[in-house]
């Protein structure tokens, strides 16, 4: 794999850690790279949800309004990443995570001072580009950098840890603005990202195990023992996919995933932000609605160390078949919600879905293309995936307004998600030429 490695002094410090620690250094880096998919969630549209009434009620915006800023931001986002994808597979994901933190943790502590909707669009634009593109990027860049054989069970652990920042964040902006406002929430928020996610990305983090004289999972065998024949084709062996980002955009396996991720992501985007105030308009406590965000989280996390095993077992098409259906049932439980069990219920499986989604989606463009141009695979894959995911609320707060409700929108989500299973089926293993890296 290219790339240029860190300054020589830091790979020297790197380098005698690396010898001292009595198991793979791949399991340091992903400890580290959870703390930033912890942080990650700041600005996500679950955390976004719980400040929604307490700004419209202050300052009269419109939910509409307040989409537009999550709009944007994935717009942004959107055109930044394939730029960015060829930086990250030059300079690795400890750059690039560092810059994340750093600029969401400053701006969520900005949206504080918030006085006018042009401050806040033009704050949480910014939070939710980086949350979109430079965090997605360094996160599973890091991951398929380090993980081959166990990427699997890398992948689902990270999702983990994103949904239990996932569920953290919107639970410490809660009580936070119960105690002392909505302000001191961004505050608390900002202030959460910098301390967990800055320091062991940059003191910990090596772009690739290379780098260290290392090979991934820190074994040259690469068996791919208990792995379904698709996903053998993909992942096993001791030959690697080295596709290209040319070679990629040319085969049909890069553009069904790119129809899935187009599907299946307003309906993220779009129920996650508007989840709270559709159960505070059914009649929920802001608190128990909180905690219902909460529970799809934990759902979410437990689901994603879940598909880390199944989409081995399974494939990566039954995988990503099976969220996707995961996902319709949920946004048709919530249509007729009216009590607290039909809540937690609409959340598991929302956080099933998700989990589901999160984990197999960023294993599926690794197995599928390999490490050698993931960054640039992924940063076209990427803008897909951020347009679909600026769409969804903005569509939701349209149809909310117009309406009186949400349930348009969920009938509108729930046809994507179906659709969203065929593409599924369909995305098969590309058999192409690409390039092999072979890993000795």
């Amino acid at each position: 794999m290219r790339g240029t490695k860190d300054s020589s002094p830091r790979m020297d410090r790197a380098k005698i850690l690396v010898d001292r620690t009595p198991f793979f250094y791949g399991w340091v880096v992903l400890a580290c790279v959870c703390c930033a998919g912890f942080v990650r969630q700041g600005p996500a549209v679950a955390t976004l949800s719980i400040f929604i009434e307490p700004m419209t009620d202050e300052f009269g915006w419109s939910r509409t309004a307040m989409s537009v800023a999550v709009s944007i931001g994935g717009i942004l986002a959107a055109l930044a990443s394939p730029v960015l994808g060829p930086i990250q597979d030059r300079y690795g994901a400890r750059r690039m995570l560092c810059a994340a933190v750093l600029v969401t943790g400053v701006a969520a502590m900005l949206l504080s001072l918030t006085q006018s909707l042009l401050m806040f669009v033009l704050l949480f634009c910014i939070a939710r580009m980086v949350f979109a593109g430079p965090f997605d990027l360094g996160i599973y860049g890091a991951v398929n950098s380090w993980f081959r054989r166990d990427r699997g069970r890398a992948t689902s652990i990270t999702t983990f840890t994103q949904m239990a920042g996932l569920m953290a964040m919107p639970l410490i902006a809660q009580l936070t603005i119960v105690g002392s406002g909505w302000r001191a929430g961004w505050l608390a928020i900002g202030a959460t990202v910098l301390i967990i996610g800055f320091i062991p990305v940059w003191a910990l983090v090596v772009r690739q195990p290379e780098d260290m004289g290392l090979t991934p999972d820190g074994s040259h065998a690469l068996s791919a023992d208990g792995v379904s024949d698709e996903a053998s084709s993909a992942a096993g062996g001791a030959v690697e996919p080295a596709f290209s980002r040319a070679e990629a955009l040319r085969t049909p396996a890069f553009w069904l995933l790119s129809l899935y991720t187009l599907l299946v992501y307003p309906v993220q985007a779009g129920v996650s932000l508007h989840q709270a105030p559709h159960l505070i308009e059914r009649g929920f406590d802001p608190t128990i609605a909180a905690t219902i965000i909460s529970t799809f989280a934990l759902a979410s996390g437990i689901s994603g160390l879940m598909f880390g095993v199944l989409s081995r077992r399974l494939g990566i098409r039954i995988s990503l078949a099976v969220s996707a259906v995961a996902l319709g049932f949920s946004t048709v439980t919530m249509i007729w919600i009216t009590t607290t069990w039909q809540g937690y219920l609409a959340a598991v499986f929302f956080g099933i879905s998700i989990g589901g989604i999160l984990t197999v989606l960023p294993i599926a463009w690794a197995d599928y293309f390999g490490r050698k141009s993931f960054g640039a695979i992924r940063g076209v894959a990427l803008s897909i995936q951020v347009v679909a995911q600026a769409t969804g609320p903005l569509v939701s707060g349209i149809l909310r307004d117009q309406t009186g409700d949400y349930v348009l929108s969920l009938w509108t989500f729930t046809g994507l998600s179906l659709a969203a299973v065929f593409a599924a089926l369909l995305a098969r293993a590309p058999r192409a030429s690409g390039d092999r890296i072979r890993l000795v």
